[in-house]
This record gives structure tokens, sequence and C-alpha cells, in this order.
């Protein structure tokens, strides 16, 4: 299943995309439901109500403005760093560079703030006077579906309600500059999102591919089996302690080709398209400005 959030005369709705991903078919909400997106399927879901019926005909996607799957997440999102071996290496003299003694004890875990996310076709704005180290960093996402605290690596799957993808958009300078990585992820709209989600019961985000393209150029394509943490391990790291609930957003780390690993770095700048596609997900694209 295919959940989408989108834009139709003005309103939002929550629908269900068809398999060939043509058409959009938007199923029951209250105004106040479909203004959260997706994340009142998800509660019903976890309550194990049905779904609710369709609201009209099928539409076509063309038809719509696509919004990011949960427009507004309930609390900041969960973002873990350094979690490809080759991203790892191509910027252990950088952000990572105090990691290094023992690289790969714990997963690198912070935050992004829930008001940054956008759509998965909307701009990007480039924090002018504030950054000029603007970076990409495509990652396949995973939303929560039961909650719960102390997640048990065997049992993590089964919270996991389905995927879908952010640009972790990052201003370099700003992360470094305060060591703390919040900041510099945390600019409006530094993570789009979308393009919808995909039940995990159509698909398994531990055997998939990340890549994305710069202005048509492809610079990151990593298999998730080159993770250093596996998503199991992501969740029982992450509800340590904590309680995860539904609709919680844990994006997984970005493979090698970020732009700051390259020599010389090659940053964004105003014009820039984005494109990120992870194979059964779909593909998200933006334009810096």
């Amino acid at each position: 299943m295919r959940i989408a959030t989108f834009l139709l005369n003005g309103k939002r709705q929550v629908g269900l995309v068809s398999a060939d991903g043509k058409t959009v078919t938007p199923v029951a909400l209250t105004e106040e439901q479909a203004g959260r997106g997706a994340q009142a399927l998800i509660e019903l879901s976890v309550d194990g109500k049905a779904l609710p019926a369709p609201a009209g005909a099928a539409i076509p996607l063309s038809d719509v403005q696509l919004q990011a799957p949960l427009p507004l997440p309930r609390r900041n999102l969960w973002c873990v760093g350094r979690n490809y071996h080759a991203h790892a290496k191509e910027l252990q003299a950088s952000v990572f560079k105090d990691n290094d003694a023992n690289p790969e004890s714990w997963p690198i875990v912070f935050t992004k703030v829930p008001e940054c996310v956008v759509g998965p076709h909307d701009d990007v704005s480039i924090p002018v006077g504030v950054s000029d180290q603007i970076d990409y960093e495509a990652e396949l996402t995973v939303v929560i579906g039961k909650g719960g605290k102390n997640i048990t690596k065997a049992d993590a799957l089964k919270h996991v309600f389905g995927y879908t993808i952010v640009n972790d958009v990052t201003a370099r300078d700003v992360q470094i500059r305060h060591q703390q990585w919040d900041m510099g992820k945390s600019f409006d709209t530094f993570c789009p999102m979308g393009p919808w989600i995909v039940t995990a019961d159509e698909f398994d985000g531990t055997k998939t591919r990340v890549r994305c393209w710069v202005n048509g150029e492809l610079r990151q394509d990593g298999p998730t089996e080159n993770m250093i943490f596996d998503i199991p391990t992501l969740i029982e790291t992450i509800s340590r302690g904590i309680t995860l609930y539904p609709g919680d957003v844990i994006a997984t780390g970005t493979p090698a080709g970020v732009g700051m690993g390259m020599k010389p770095p090659r940053y964004l700048s105003a014009g820039d398209v984005v494109l990120i596609e992870v194979d059964g997900l779909g593909s998200i694209e933006n334009k810096f400005v």
C-alpha cells in the first residue's frame, strides 16, 4: 500500500496510490485528520481499525500536488550519521573526526526539527548569508507503526509501519561550527520527504538501493546491505529508554558521494536540482533556490 498526502484545489487530502503509480484515490478523513497527512492512517492501523472508505474516484497523480506524506511529523525526526562504510570513510577527516577511535561501536544519532519538512517536489531554500556549504544526503527512511520502548533487534521490524525517502539537507559549515548537528540540519525546507509511504508488507527496507543525482550526474549509489548499523539495530538503539510513537521517523543514513566528500568539495548552488531514488519506493526531486 502506498499512502500519499496531496493538495487538490487547495485542500489537503490523503489517499492510496495505485500500483502503477498513475492515480491516487482519496480516503474519507476529517479536515483535522487530513491536516496530519498519513499520520491518521498510521494510528488507525496501529489500533487495528479498518482504513477509511474511499472518498471519491481515482485522480490522476498529474492533477494533484504531492506533499510530504507526514507534512508535520509529531516531533523531531530521528536521523543517523556515518551509517554506510564508504560515507564514513569519505568524511573521516571532517565531521566524523572525533569518532574515529571506535567508529562502529554505536550509531551517531541526531535530530531535525519537524518544521523543516517539505514535499517531494518543493523548492529547498538556501539560507543566504548563513551558510555557503549546502550539501545533499539521500536517505531511506523508516516510519514507525507500533510504538514501544527498549525494542529488541529481534522484534524491531514488527514496529515498522512503512518507508519513505528524505533528503537530509545539511549546512556543513554550520554542522561543524556547532559540533552538535541539529542546527546545521534544521533550516527551513531542509528535509524534502516523499513521494509517499510504502507499507512494510510491500517493501523490504533491508534490501534496496539508494541513489542520488545532482543536475543529472549520479553522485550516490549504495545498497542498504552496506549499512554499518542495520535497521533493527537503529530501532533498538533509539528506543533504549526512549518511547517511540506511531509516526516517528528514522532517517537511516546516506551512502558515499556527498558534496563534502569530493576533492575539492562540490556544494549546492541556486538552480541545482537533486533527484533521489530508492528502488521500490519511488523518487523525490527538488530544486535549490
